[in-house]
């Protein structure tokens, strides 16, 4: 009698999504400040690498005009990122609040954001992506929690509501 081995199935389970590895030779033209310059405002961010191979994010808010803000974003083909319950990002702050914010779709007019903290050393921040919550100009919206399926998008954003100076060094950005 003639038998067939029995098959062999393998499974695997991606832990990690990387979005972004800074490096001194990383390619920029996807990122993109976006001051509050379009509401009027005067603050001013720039997005570059460092001689260390680690991006950095820097400026200055100003309040006049009715500004606030600098964010940089990253627009990619669209990621299915089913499976994945958390963001991890090693960084180093400035001692300021940021927030981190995530698109499903890069033309949506909403962010699904949360907010972190610097301490002024390399630190992992990690946030569950089921605790974003979907926001737009500063304001909560009555919709659920990114939901975790797809992604076109992250940024970065300072707006404390105050006149300061920022800087926020960046070396990942992964999913887990």
């Amino acid at each position: 009698m003639n038998t067939l081995p029995p098959c062999i199935y393998i499974f695997f389970m991606i832990s990690s999504l990387l979005l972004f590895d800074f490096t001194t030779n990383s390619d920029l033209t996807q990122w993109n400040v976006v001051n509050d310059g379009v509401m009027g405002g005067l603050s001013e961010g720039e997005f570059e690498i460092n001689s260390k191979g680690n991006a950095v994010f820097r400026g200055t808010i100003s309040l006049k005009n009715n500004g606030g803000f600098s964010s940089v974003r990253y627009r990619f083909d669209t990621k299915k990122v089913n499976g994945f319950t958390k963001v991890a990002i090693r960084l180093k702050g400035d001692g300021k609040q940021y927030q981190f914010r995530i698109k499903s779709n890069s033309y949506d007019r909403y962010s699904y954001i949360t907010h972190f903290e610097t301490t002024g050393d390399w630190q992992t921040v990690e946030f569950s992506l089921s605790e974003m919550y979907p926001a737009f100009r500063g304001r909560k919206l009555d919709l659920p929690n990114y939901p975790s399926e797809k992604m076109q998008e992250i940024a970065f954003l300072i707006g404390n509501k105050k006149a300061e100076s920022f800087k926020l060094e960046i070396d990942k950005i992964e999913l887990k």
